[in-house]
């Protein structure tokens, strides 16, 4: 078997959800992944020598660089693309989010060649079901009865865990100093403290903080919401200093979680073995993919340390990233960041609501184990893009 052709088209939502199909010259038997969106993810993968990545350059187009190749090769053609171009293009970024939907794409090959759900070929599952949490987002306005209000509606479709953003365009910190006043801490408190009165102690609540403040005011900030039990604080300070965020998370009871904008293992290496959180959040669609999600995990479970991957893909990502959950022990949640988009579970071919009761069942299927729903991605694709 060998690959043919990569295709990528754009679904427009509340994200850019980037949709890579891998086409091989066995009929029928494609497979489909998610790249984490951004500026030249969709060109990364399809240029040619007139965008400047051409064999006349000494360099290739990740389309070029597979073709021709067994797709079940999946580890050795992520490191294939990722030696190629990462002298010109950086070992981050964009060329990282593109080995990601590509990569999900072969193992949804790989399974299917071996009549396997994904899952079974990342060493089996812990669980059958996969826990989502829901991103609300915020309020209405930032009075704490719109909060509220937002917490219960999200707590009657059943899920189990939900998250916040608190960091909002009123605090002075949006600007440059990263800096909160004490009212601002009292009001983002406050809140918090709504939420969690609306949704009672059996629901898990999270914040984000969305890498905004600085380190002493984000430890201010994670001490004033421990009576509220927090699942976790994300990103309190920006995702650079890792030192910076250990001295957050030595200084307060409420777990500290970060990582979506990390790259590779490379990039979580520092983080996970000097304990700098307590909880990481790899995005599967964003950090290289499957394998070296997986990777993460494992890294992160010598220490104790749960994961709780960041999410904001269609449903293709998110299931895709179902079967690294399943496949780790270490597992905390999932994100779901899709709740006010009503056709999204529409995406793909299937009878019965894909997440049910804050829960997602693990596919059986071969392969990632769900189909798209091609006529229903094209009413939502970007202007100017056309599918596959």
């Amino acid at each position: 078997m060998k690959i043919t052709d990569i295709k990528v088209t754009t679904v427009s939502a509340n994200f850019e959800w980037v949709l890579v199909k891998v086409l091989t010259d066995q009929d029928e038997l494609t497979g489909i992944g998610e790249a984490f969106t951004g500026p030249g993810v969709k060109e990364l993968i399809l240029a040619e020598s007139e965008h400047g990545l051409g064999k006349d350059r000494g360099i290739w187009s990740l389309r070029h660089l597979l073709i021709g190749e067994d797709p079940t090769n999946v580890e050795r053609l992520a490191r294939k693309v990722y030696t190629a171009l990462s002298g010109i293009i950086g070992t981050a970024g964009s060329i990282v989010q593109v080995i990601s939907g590509v990569e999900t794409a072969l193992w949804d090959i790989a399974g299917k060649a071996l009549d396997a759900p994904i899952y079974k070929l990342l060493g089996g599952k812990y669980r059958d079901k996969i826990r989502i949490y829901a991103d609300c987002h915020a309020g209405e306005s930032e009075d704490p009865e719109s909060w509220a209000r937002r917490a219960k509606e999200v707590k009657e479709k059943g899920f189990t865990a939900m998250k916040f953003d608190v960091d909002k365009p009123s605090h002075r910190a949006v600007g440059y100093n990263r800096c909160l006043t004490n009212p601002e801490i009292k009001t983002m408190a406050g809140q918090v403290e709504a939420v969690r009165q609306a949704i009672g102690d059996d629901i898990d609540l999270a914040v984000d903080c969305h890498w905004k403040y600085n380190t002493n005011d984000a430890i201010r900030l994670a001490n004033a919401l421990e009576p509220y039990n927090l699942l976790w604080l994300e990103d309190p300070v920006p995702p650079e200093n890792v030192d910076a965020m250990k001295k957050v998370t030595a200084s307060t009871n409420t777990p500290i979680c970060t990582g979506e904008n990390l790259y590779t293992k490379h990039g979580f290496r520092r983080l996970i073995e000097t304990q700098a959180v307590d909880i990481i959040s790899p995005d599967v669609s964003k950090v290289g993919g499957l394998s070296e999600s997986k990777k993460i995990a494992d890294m992160a479970d010598l220490y104790y340390m749960a994961v709780a991957p960041h999410n904001i893909a269609s449903p293709i990502g998110t299931v895709a990233a179902c079967h690294v959950c399943a496949s780790i022990p270490n597992f905390l949640a999932l994100e779901y960041h899709a709740i006010d988009i009503p056709w999204w579970g529409k995406l793909i071919k299937q009878e019965q609501s894909l997440i049910s009761e804050g829960y997602i069942e693990v596919p059986e299927k071969p392969g990632i184990g769900i189909e798209l729903d091609e006529e229903e991605v094209a009413k939502h694709l970007k202007q100017g893009e056309r599918l596959f």
